[in-house]
């Protein structure tokens, strides 16, 4: 599928420079960068190679890991079964995973795994939605006791060997594990989208990939987004780098990474992570956000009402609770049923950016939805990690001052 932009004197250029020269300097080995308002498509521009090796250019219709973007895709599986009657937010997790029935909480001054009480309330469905619940990642935190924990239990998603459970074995093993915090007390990235995933098989009678593809993929024509990428479309698979200095930003030079060819996606996986196994491309994602940004329908297909479209922005934590991550602020973002939200404007945000929702994977492909300005970006590599580089927010904020409303930024 072919995006087409509408005319517009809008100049793009400095925002494709600076693109360009994240590229030049050996800091991203690609970028690909698109700017909508509306569900007007008013830019759309690729920088570097699919391939540094063989300095094959990247292409439009490239193929991306798509991580924890898959997060937003999963939410909205889990919430059309919502207007569907299948269950209520409030519903008790357990009343559909009974594994999940009898949870302990880690004590706040743990020395060891077993320093545990009683969890003081029931995992609820909203706090799934909203990583709430109390679970943890196992690698965000690595050296915290909970997350050492996880990965002694065989929770390790980038561990030496093939994560080979399916949701029903993960979700088994996710159960015997402590939870970091009582449900809806604090927030935490965490396993809890793939627990919505296995929650979708559940509540649907279909495997997860399957749902996907009869409710999403195929009624919006995304037809390059699965969980790996069959053999005729391995070339189209960009090939993911490493940098060099994972804690430097700044320091050129990459390290190549996961194959194409002999991958990760190479093949289908036992394990349909909802929280980051897709693969997709900027054609087949911008479509699926045409879909959000446009209340819950796209070019004549209904996949949620507008109240739930608004229901899923709305923000799910405890007062005074905020998103955060170990290794950077995120001041001012809370959540909601799968996206987090700009709540409170930071000195450098644009005006137009107060309640953005939006989300980004590990791998570097970042989207967020700007209802006040009006307008949508996303801005997409391979590059392990990059999440929260500086790329992006340099993106984030020459998006906004060429394409926004002419505003001062928050003061």
């Amino acid at each position: 599928m072919t995006l087409i932009q509408v005319d517009h004197d809008l100049d793009f250029s400095p925002l494709h420079q600076c693109m360009q020269h994240y590229v030049d300097q050996d800091l991203l080995a690609c970028a690909s960068t698109l700017v909508m308002r509306g569900t007007d498509l008013l830019d759309y521009r690729v920088f570097g190679r699919m391939d540094k090796e063989s300095d094959k250019p990247l292409t439009e219709d490239a193929i991306y890991r798509m991580a924890s973007n898959t997060k937003i895709v999963t939410s909205v599986a889990l919430m059309m079964l919502y207007e569907q009657g299948k269950f209520a937010l409030d519903d008790e997790l357990s009343r559909y995973l009974p594994e999940f029935g009898r949870q302990q909480v880690l004590l706040p001054d743990a020395k060891t795994i077993d320093d545990v009480e009683e969890a003081k309330s029931p995992i609820l469905i909203r706090h799934i939605l909203s990583h709430t619940a109390g679970f943890s990642y196992g690698f965000v935190e690595p050296e915290s006791l909970i997350d050492r924990s996880y990965m002694g239990g065989g929770l390790n998603l980038f561990g030496d060997t093939d994560f080979d459970l399916d949701l029903e074995e993960f979700c088994q093993r996710l159960s015997t594990m402590p939870l970091a915090y009582h449900p809806g007390t604090s927030w935490r990235y965490s396993f809890a989208t793939d627990v919505c995933a296995r929650l979708v098989e559940v509540l649907s009678g279909m495997k997860f990939d399957a749902f996907l593809r009869a409710n999403i993929f195929t009624p919006l024509g995304m037809v390059d987004t699965a969980f790996w990428v069959t053999p005729e479309k391995t070339d189209r698979l960009i090939t993911l780098y490493s940098p060099k200095d994972f804690l430097d930003p700044s320091q050129p030079g990459m390290t190549r990474g996961d194959e194409p060819k002999t991958g990760q996606f190479s093949k289908a996986p036992a394990f349909l992570s909802g929280g980051g196994g897709l693969v997709s491309s900027m054609s087949d994602y911008v479509t699926f956000l045409r879909m959000i940004i446009n209340d819950g329908e796209w070019q004549g297909t209904r996949l949620l009402k507008p109240e739930t479209i608004a229901l899923m922005r709305t923000n799910q934590l405890a007062p005074g609770v905020g998103v955060a991550f170990p290794m950077w602020a995120m001041p001012g973002t809370v959540f909601g049923l799968g996206f987090a939200l700009k709540q409170t404007l930071q000195p450098d945000d644009h005006s137009g950016a107060q309640n953005e929702y939006y989300w980004g994977g590990l791998y570097g492909t970042h989207s967020w939805m700007a209802p006040e300005a009006g307008i949508t970006g996303m801005c997409s590599t391979q590059r392990m990690p990059g999440f929260w580089h500086p790329f992006s927010h340099d993106f984030r904020r020459m998006a906004y001052d060429i394409a926004a409303p002419a505003d001062d930024h928050a003061s």
